[in-house]
């Protein structure tokens, strides 16, 4: 709706001022429906055009109206399709535009050369082809009669200083000198141009917009569309991939759709017998994975994927089932503690000594276990029944 809005106000700006143009002064402007005629005054610039509402009689400057509605059109164009900072907008200059020669094929392609700013990193852009129309546009604007854009002196409002004159893209005409944009300027024509939309946003209130949200635009619809992340970092200019993604919105279709995708194309390559069916006992190793943890020394009866409150001491967690066969390696572990014990209490380390003990306890306690569960596990020989004579 904005971009739509921007280039229908440019586009019916410069026909309205174009028609009044071709009006004689004091008669009605064709097109408006007697609505406006062409005003009368002597004092003005003679390159001011000025019209006059037929209903109130207030004056309406047709030129600067136009040129309001065609910077807006070139700033927001230049800034949803490059994601550039405010300040690169600003500073950039006929000399921006440059080429390159593909070394594959040969193939010229035009860059846009962004200015270093935040991250003081010069960096080459893309053109599209509609960024290279708006570019036309602006620069056809602004030729003078030599063919050339006029050099104009700029202000950096976060350096404190003045820039030597440039062919800035981003300059107008104000009385008899060409001046360039400011900051405030640019967010000034996006708030009229939003205020021509109508758009609100979920509370009903006018919506507000700053240059800056067409840079999260960008990089939002960059990724979506199959963009690398580090490759949308390198063309916002950003010191890390984290400030990149940041700026992405994420949706949970988005998501579910991305993942279904990664996963289409994961089987699509990979051998067609790593998807045969499993096995019952696959599956069941499968199930057991979420039901079970193994450990070194046996299996852990906690849920799969909660922490461990002994910090992997698992001879002190009584979640602990010791596999049997591990019981010459729980000899060895209740042997190293009886030795560090004896070091502890030899050097004075109380507190170790206590911890140690109630490990020592623990692996004590998981030997007991094992012995249990072996002494009940004992085939006993019961003998065959032998029929005696006389029994029936």
């Amino acid at each position: 709706m904005l971009i739509s809005t921007t280039d229908c106000r440019r586009r019916a700006a410069a026909d309205l001022l174009r028609t009044a143009q071709g009006t004689e002064p004091g008669a009605l402007i064709p097109g408006t429906d007697g609505s406006l005629r062409r005003a009368v005054a002597p004092n003005a610039a003679g390159h001011l055009i000025w019209a006059e509402e037929t209903s109130s009689g207030r004056r309406r400057n047709l030129t600067y109206e136009e040129e309001e509605a065609f910077w807006a059109f070139a700033a927001i164009e230049v800034l949803r399709l490059t994601g550039i900072r405010n300040e690169e907008l600003l500073e950039l200059t006929h000399h921006s535009v440059t080429q390159y020669r593909l070394p594959s094929t040969g193939e010229v392609v035009p860059l846009l050369q962004i200015a270093p700013s935040k991250t003081d990193t010069e960096r080459p852009l893309l053109v599209s082809p509609e960024l290279a129309d708006v570019l036309s546009t602006i620069v056809s604007r602004l030729r003078g009669i030599n063919g050339a854009i006029p050099l104009v002196a700029s202000y950096d409002v976060r350096e404190k200083v003045w820039n030597p004159p440039m062919p800035l893209l981003f300059q107008r005409g104000i009385g008899t000198e060409h001046r360039a944009f400011t900051p405030t300027a640019i967010r000034k024509l996006l708030i009229n141009t939003l205020a021509a939309t109508d758009l609100t946003n979920a509370e009903g209130e006018p919506l507000i917009f700053s240059p800056h949200d067409f840079r999260r635009i960008f990089v939002t619809d960059a990724i979506m569309n199959g963009l690398p992340p580090h490759i949308a970092q390198v063309i916002c200019g950003h010191g890390s991939i984290e400030t990149t993604m940041g700026y992405k919105a994420v949706y949970p279709a988005e998501t579910i759709e991305a993942h279904r995708a990664f996963i289409a194309r994961r089987r699509a390559v990979r051998p067609s017998e790593e998807y045969r069916t499993p096995t019952d006992q696959e599956w069941d190793a499968f199930l057991a994975h979420f039901e079970k943890r193994k450990v070194s020394i046996g299996t852990c009866a906690g849920a799969f994927g909660t922490p461990c409150i002994h910090e992997h001491s698992c001879v002190r967690c009584a979640l602990l089932r010791p596999d049997p066969d591990q019981r010459g390696r729980l000899i060895d572990i209740r042997d190293n503690l009886i030795a560090r014990i004896a070091e502890a209490a030899r050097e004075g380390w109380l507190g170790e000594v206590e911890g140690l003990r109630v490990s020592l306890a623990g692996a004590e306690g998981k030997l007991a276990q094992i012995d249990r569960r072996s002494h009940q596990r004992k085939v006993v020989g019961l003998g065959l029944p032998i029929t005696r004579s006389g029994d029936h």
